[in-house]
């Protein structure tokens, strides 16, 4: 009997000496993955400075935190309210993984005369990596989280509606190598169902006011989205769409196809703005000099081109304008085809004022689309393409400038 409550006092001691010895490893545990969270982001140019940390099975909750970003004025972003992180876990390689970061909804008054109230709901963040210490670079920031959303998000001005977004969503899927380094990254992003409602600014701009009631845009509906693979060995960067898109209003679309914009590039710009705060002028402006020639040596340009889809604005625009010069649309439009020999003359350039006139002017017939597109013959570095514009008409050259009107979009 003696023998048996020994054993199980020193049973009993043995696991109160344990549970004491974890106890300041879990806090330390904690305390250690958003500091590697802070010094992850610090890369980008934040700076971030967590509450206190605690650590809860597979959870870990934060009190809150402030974020300064390098290069802007004004006092850090306060983030007053709670942080979980859940299915927290050490990596094999000495890093940390967590499923998902979720933030509590918000719901609060954001200004006053006239009250701005602000609700956001399922805020998160899911497939979090922080590397080990000493593999904290850009790729690590680029490759810290698969997705981020959030759930409805609605402002009201004096209790009365006025903007709605029905969701955000931002995904990233990750191509690694052999050694589990990632190698591409590819995103999407998406804001939809944006709806705003501008008859109050109406109301209270007497500018602005009849021109809204004019165009008929006492509200807007619409969607962003953004498409792009980026390639981070060699920098090969596709935003294969930007695109802005409203209803009754128009589309905007961006495409780029460029190379050499690796994660080392925007360290160095990063750098730039983080390194010698107490630096002189001359100082500075010499780095951002030797900066930028890095840069313009290092990117390559492939093809670019910025897209306008009419939905029904640009007849609104000018029969307004007619309307206002006190000309019929058809008039009015005749002497604005006259003035744009004349404006894009002015950059003394005879083969820009070619090319462009034609398009303005099928556009301003009958406005369906306008598109202006580079293509080199040859992917060409942004600093031959600089040295090419003392010569305007051999920049336009160079850079396979194209501008049409009225033409279906390439595939």
């Amino acid at each position: 009997m003696m023998k048996t409550t020994k054993i199980q006092g020193l049973m009993l001691a043995s696991g109160l000496a344990t549970l004491a010895l974890m106890q300041p490893a879990m806090a330390l545990d904690a305390q250690t993955f958003v500091d590697r969270l802070a010094a992850v982001y610090k890369v980008g140019g934040y700076d971030i400075t967590f509450g206190t940390a605690t650590l809860d099975g597979t959870t870990i909750t934060v009190d809150g935190a402030t974020v300064a970003v390098a290069g802007m004025e004004g006092d850090p972003l306060t983030i007053d309210t709670e942080l979980t992180f859940t299915g927290v876990a050490d990596a094999d390689d000495g890093g940390f993984t967590a499923e998902a970061l979720t933030v509590p909804d918000i719901d609060t008054d954001f200004a006053e005369e006239p009250t701005g109230h602000l609700t956001l709901t399922d805020i998160s963040a899911t497939d979090i990596y922080l590397p080990p210490e000493d593999k904290v670079n850009m790729t690590a920031l680029l490759a810290s989280v698969g997705s981020v959303s959030t759930g409805p998000l609605k402002i009201t001005r004096d209790g009365a509606d006025f903007l709605s977004i029905d969701s955000i969503e931002a995904t990233n899927e990750f191509t690694y190598d052999d050694a589990d380094a990632v190698t591409d990254i590819a995103s999407t992003f998406d804001i939809t169902g944006i709806w705003a409602d501008l008859t109050s600014m109406a109301e209270e701009d007497p500018q602005a006011g009849p021109v809204i009631q004019a165009l008929g845009l006492t509200e807007i509906n619409g969607n962003i989205s953004e498409k792009m693979t980026w390639g981070l060995a060699d920098g090969h960067m596709v935003i294969d769409e930007f695109l802005l898109d409203f209803a009754d209003v128009g589309a905007i679309n961006f495409k780029m196809d460029m190379s050499g914009l690796t994660p080392a590039v925007f360290e160095k710009i990063n750098a730039m703005e983080t390194a010698k705060p107490d630096a002189t002028p001359e100082e500075q402006q010499a780095q951002q000099m030797m900066v930028g020639m890095e840069l313009l040596q290092a990117v390559t340009l492939t093809s670019s081109s910025l897209r306008y889809d009419d939905a029904g604005l640009a007849p609104k625009l000018l029969d307004l304008f007619a309307s206002q010069s006190g000309a019929d649309r058809a008039a009015f439009v005749e002497s604005l085809k006259a003035m744009v020999p004349q404006l894009v003359g002015q950059a003394g350039v005879p083969e820009l004022t070619d090319m462009v006139v034609p398009q303005v002017n099928t556009f301003l017939d009958d406005p369906k689309s306008i598109e202006v597109a580079v293509k080199p013959a040859t992917p060409t570095t942004l600093l031959v393409l600089s040295a090419a514009a003392a010569n305007p008409a051999s920049l336009i050259s160079a850079l396979g400038l194209a501008i049409t009107a009225n033409q279906a979009a390439a595939e």
